[in-house]
């Protein structure tokens, strides 16, 4: 009798034990990369599994995503990752405010992710929240938007510069040399605008073409329109509009509809989404549309060689093409410096 309680103690004993490790396993597993804090977006995983039973989490922090061209920058995030079952994302949106995103990046940091992804609002507020994120062991993939300095892996975007020069140089050419031309700028204090700008003008030095109003539209289409009206009211001869996205530029369009001026000029941007820019150039409302790819899925590829422990550049240049009515059946024309 007494051996048998002996037994019967001993496999209750061990079915508690077990119980014990299957609890810790459990909360471990939940306890890494899951969503916290204010602000956090949705979340999403490759799949069940992975190698070995290994998984990653990577915090993806956007800007925004009241730009329909960070919408699909999520989007292509998210679908390059679905094709890995390894990694986990977690999406936040800093809804265009730099300290949130700052305070997310944080967070990401406080979470142990295996990685951070930014799209930066503007670069210097979040140059240091990256650094410290570097500081704390973590790889971060700068994405779209720079920050100052050198304290992160890697940068991956197109190059503005060279996309504003073309822009500038094919205005010029389409133009004859010489018109009244009016740039609604990106928000001035992040580096894709700042370059944009800069490119425009290095392209169309030397030529005819006129600046006769400029404006910060910071990206988005309903102040792109009000400035655009603005300019309508104090410029009697406007040859051409060049938006810093493809989103300023409809906006101008729609501005010079509702004045009865828009067949007087011509509307090019950048961005070139296929439900944007590609559509407009399609629908005659644009003339061109320069592409600045998302880099999403590039991103992805990217993470994976970090997390595999693999050396990858400081700075990944991604192509760039430009879509106008007769090239868009065949994909684009690239653009020439």
């Amino acid at each position: 009798m007494k051996s048998t309680l002996k037994k019967s103690l001993a496999l209750l004993g061990a079915a508690a034990l077990g119980m014990v490790a299957l609890t810790g396993c459990s909360n471990d597993s939940t306890a890494k990369g899951g969503t916290t804090g204010s602000g956090t977006g949705a979340s999403t995983t490759g799949g069940s599994g992975g190698t070995g039973g290994k998984t990653f989490t990577i915090g993806m922090s956007q800007s925004n995503l009241g730009e329909p061209y960070r919408v699909q920058m999520n989007k292509d995030i998210e679908e390059a990752a679905k094709a890995h079952p390894e990694l986990k994302v977690v999406f936040k949106d800093a809804q265009n405010d730099s300290l949130k995103q700052r305070s997310q990046v944080e967070e990401f940091v406080a979470d142990e992710v295996d990685l951070i992804i930014i799209s930066p609002k503007e670069s210097q507020p979040l140059t240091e929240p990256v650094a410290r994120a570097m500081d704390a062991g973590i790889p971060v993939i700068v994405l779209d938007r720079a920050v100052l300095g050198d304290k992160y892996t890697t940068f991956i975007g197109a190059d503005n510069r060279a996309i504003g020069l073309a822009a500038g140089k094919w205005l010029a050419q389409t133009l004859g040399g010489k018109g009244k031309v009016v740039e609604l700028k990106g928000l001035m204090t992040t580096s894709p605008a700042q370059e944009r700008h800069a490119g425009f003008r290095e392209g169309i030095k030397g030529s005819g073409l006129e600046i006769v109003f400029e404006a910060d539209m910071k990206w988005l289409e309903p102040n792109a329109r009000k400035e655009m009206e603005s300019a309508l009211a104090r410029v009697p001869k406007i040859d051409a509009v060049y938006a810093h996205n493809d989103p300023a530029a409809h906006g101008a369009y729609l501005a010079a509809q509702a004045a009865g001026r828009e067949k007087e000029m011509i509307f090019l941007g950048i961005d070139a989404l296929p439900q944007e820019g590609r559509a407009y150039v399609e629908q005659g409302l644009q003339v061109a549309s320069f592409q600045y790819p998302t880099g999403g899925k590039e991103a992805i590829e990217t993470a994976l060689k970090i997390l595999n422990k693999q050396e990858v550049p400081k700075k990944i240049t991604l192509d760039s093409v430009y879509f106008t009515k007769e090239n868009l059946a065949q994909g684009g024309a690239p653009i020439t410096q």
